[in-house]
């Protein structure tokens, strides 16, 4: 990505002094009529402290070899206050693919991702090619309840970028690739959950715990034995041989008195720091958890904010949680009875905030108008679209906030669309996932139609 420079220059460093005339190159001390003066430093090029210069640093890979004292979060903040304004989108089309639920960037040109059709697949972002990933089977035949059409809706790489973990063909079921091959390696599936899962999330690089519909939590322990060596192959079918696994520890979510049916495990947020884990379920609550061997809870909290609480996130900067609902994102600290920052309004329409992201201090929030917004957490305002201000404008004058608008995807013009959204015209998509490839300053985001019946897709690389 090659910024656009606007009104600003770079400033020049200043040029070294030329030696003065009969003097020797190197470390001679000048004289004059009262004796030898010290000897003079160096003086060092003045840091050049802007974004520019910054992301110019990043391409040669300057920015690995030269370093100055307190100047690595600087440009680094400032870069991710300045990106969104920089972003220009580029659609990726996908076919016919239905809704894109999950995503995560395996390296700097693929994104792996699971549709709502129940498919695995990894895209090139620079190319557009899409490569299906099979996905792995239970043992026995999927149980009558399981229902079709849930798809994939979590995806999750561990710490070190060695396994990833996401759903199987039965959505019941927890499958864990090895990567960068996606060779697959294990799958629990029979004593695990008995109803679709929903989110995952990697302690460690060889645990994971995944959250269901079924209420339950499990933890799962990855042995490193299971992936050892190559992976075996039928001759007859030519399926890849994988592990059976079961979970260490299943936990059931606390059953609220306000509803005590609707307590599916929606999404799931981890804190490496204070090793704890945090779950958002569908009645309006969030669970602290202890994550060790196994899960012991902590507390539970009512959300002020509980209709179509679906996502989850945590900044580790400021110790909170971040959970989206219909309207709002409420931010959380779980040990602070008043929370000192004050919930945030989408203002998008009633759609709801549908896939959250913390970098820094910054929140990126996909929203169901099919829209990112960006809010900064220490300033409690959102990012301002700085291109909208005017320069005749008077001191005070509204900005707008800034808010990207994604393109419109691909929609199938089928019997729902014709009878109830026909005259409508286009709808836009839900951006049910983004993530951030900070390296390469680029950022994938993917969605689909919000009403359920509809069938589309969108996905779009902002670079």
């Amino acid at each position: 990505m090659a910024p656009q420079q606007t009104g600003s220059r770079k400033r020049k460093a200043p040029a070294p002094q030329e030696a003065a005339a009969g003097s020797s190159s190197q470390g001679s001390a000048g004289v004059d009529g009262h004796g030898p003066l010290p000897l003079k430093k160096p003086r060092r090029p003045a840091a050049q402290r802007s974004l520019v210069n910054y992301l110019k640093g990043r391409e040669v890979g300057a920015w690995d070899r030269v370093r100055f004292p307190g100047f690595d979060r600087e440009p680094r903040g400032l870069a991710v206050r300045k990106l969104p304004e920089l972003l220009r989108e580029r659609e990726l089309s996908l076919g016919t693919l239905n809704k894109v639920f999950a995503s995560q960037w395996l390296n700097a040109k693929q994104v792996v991702c699971g549709t709502k059709c129940n498919t695995l697949f990894v895209v090139d972002v620079q190319s557009g090619q899409i490569t299906p990933i099979p996905l792995m089977r239970d043992r026995g035949p999927p149980p009558a309840l399981v229902q079709p059409g849930c798809g994939i809706h979590a995806i999750e790489l561990n710490p070190s970028k060695t396994l990833l973990a996401t759903g199987g063909e039965n959505p019941n079921s927890l499958a864990i690739y090895r990567l960068p091959t996606l060779d697959p390696t294990c799958l629990g599936d029979r004593h695990g959950h008995k109803d679709w899962i929903f989110a995952i999330a990697w302690m460690s690089d060889t645990v994971v715990v995944s959250g269901s519909r079924d209420g339950t939590l499990a933890l799962w322990k990855i042995d490193p034995d299971v992936f050892q060596g190559s992976i075996a192959w039928h001759s007859d079918a030519g399926f890849p041989v994988y592990a059976h696994i079961r979970p260490w520890d299943v936990e059931k979510i606390p059953r609220a008195s306000t509803n005590p049916s609707n307590r599916k495990v929606r999404a799931l947020a981890f804190s490496a720091k204070k090793q704890e884990l945090g779950a958002v379920s569908l009645d309006g609550y969030f669970h602290l958890w202890k994550a060790r061997n196994t899960l012991a809870r902590l507390l539970s909290i009512r959300l002020p904010y509980c209709r179509e609480n679906v996502c989850l996130t945590y900044c580790d900067e400021l110790s909170v949680y971040a959970v989206g609902s219909q309207s709002h994102v409420s931010f959380l600290d779980p040990r602070q009875r008043q929370q000192k920052i004050r919930p945030l309004c989408s203002r998008e329409g009633g759609t709801g905030v549908r896939s959250l992201s913390f970098y820094e201090h910054i929140i990126t929030v996909g929203t169901g108008q099919g829209c990112l917004l960006f809010y900064d957490v220490r300033a409690q305002k959102f990012l301002e679209d700085r291109a909208s201000a005017s320069p005749y404008s008077f001191p005070g004058h509204a900005v707008r906030k800034l808010k990207l608008t994604c393109g419109k995807g691909w929609l199938s013009h089928n019997e729902l669309w014709v009878n109830y959204f026909g005259a409508l015209g286009e709808l836009p998509n839900a951006l049910y996932t983004h993530c951030y490839n900070w390296p390469e300053m680029k950022l994938f985001v993917a969605g689909g139609p919000l009403p359920s019946g509809l069938y589309g897709n969108y996905a779009g690389l902002w670079s």
